[in-house]
């Protein structure tokens, strides 16, 4: 940030330029994943006054945005592709310091947790990254979709367990539903739950027969996740909790494998 010159003005390191819209580039990892409704609804109620000043980063020969990527896709869509717009412009920033741009200029509106998240992977945030390598460490992946071979959308859980227990708990979560459930075993109540085992077990949890013994319970991650309905409708605890009470309740029955202490129990307990 620049400071204050000797003429009493504070002056900005973006300078404020025209910019040919046919120059202006997409950074596919240091923007979000393009709205085409919010476009087409820019471009049916299009006002210039009201367009504001998109920033963009000048690098390679071209103009990158860093905000306002539906904006000049209206103007792109309204026959105006051919125009100059006045922007703020950076100069000579690398991919992650416009993913650190976007995430500052977009702190104030509502922003998706996963472009949150994958912003804050470009932008090297250690959080972010850590947590990113540690999913990928399992042969998985963070991804806006839902489904998909080890694609996890849940970025809000994976964060949450990562602030509550740490990167171990966050990577065997991860393990134990993998290898119990695959990818429908992804989902946030499952996540969370699981996260919620490991942390308070910790050393009395035994990985392989967790893993075997989950994985029967009629056959599949929904079976987990209605027993654990049914432990939330008695208990009336969250369904993370109530998914954390199933899961002890599964590891604990039949043979084999150090018994747990209940999980409601030992929250009375505590």
């Amino acid at each position: 940030m620049k400071k204050p010159n000797g003429n009493g003005r504070a002056e900005r390191n973006a300078a404020l330029r025209w910019v040919p819209i046919d120059l202006m580039r997409t950074s596919p990892v240091a923007q979000r994943e393009l709205n085409q409704a919010r476009v087409d609804k820019l471009a049916a109620n299009f006002d210039l006054e009201m367009l504001g000043t998109p920033t963009v980063s000048k690098r390679d020969g071209h103009f990158y945005i860093v905000d306002g990527q539906h904006r000049i896709e209206a103007l792109k869509e309204i026959g105006w592709g051919d125009q100059q717009i006045q922007c703020w412009t950076y100069e000579g920033l690398t991919e992650a310091e416009e993913a650190e741009k976007w995430l500052v200029l977009n702190d104030v509106l509502t922003q998706s947790a996963y472009d949150k998240f994958a912003r804050g992977v470009v932008a090297g945030r250690l959080k972010e990254c850590d947590i990113d390598r540690i999913v990928r460490a399992q042969g998985l992946a963070v991804s806006r979709a839902h489904s998909g071979q080890g694609a996890i959308s849940a970025v809000g859980t994976l964060t949450r367990i990562y602030d509550r227990a740490g990167p171990a708990v966050l990577a065997r979560t991860l393990r134990i539903i993998r290898d119990a459930y695959g990818d429908a075993g992804f989902e946030a109540a499952i996540i969370d739950g699981i996260g919620l085992l490991c942390a308070r077990y910790n050393g009395d949890l035994e990985d392989q027969i967790a893993v075997a013994k989950l994985a029967k319970i009629n056959g599949s991650a929904s079976g987990l996740l209605a027993f654990a309905y049914r432990l939330r409708a008695a208990s009336h605890q969250s369904l993370a909790q109530s998914v954390a009470a199933a899961a002890v309740d599964v590891i604990n029955a039949g043979r084999g494998g150090k018994k747990l202490p209940s999980w409601f129990r030992e929250d009375a307990a505590a």
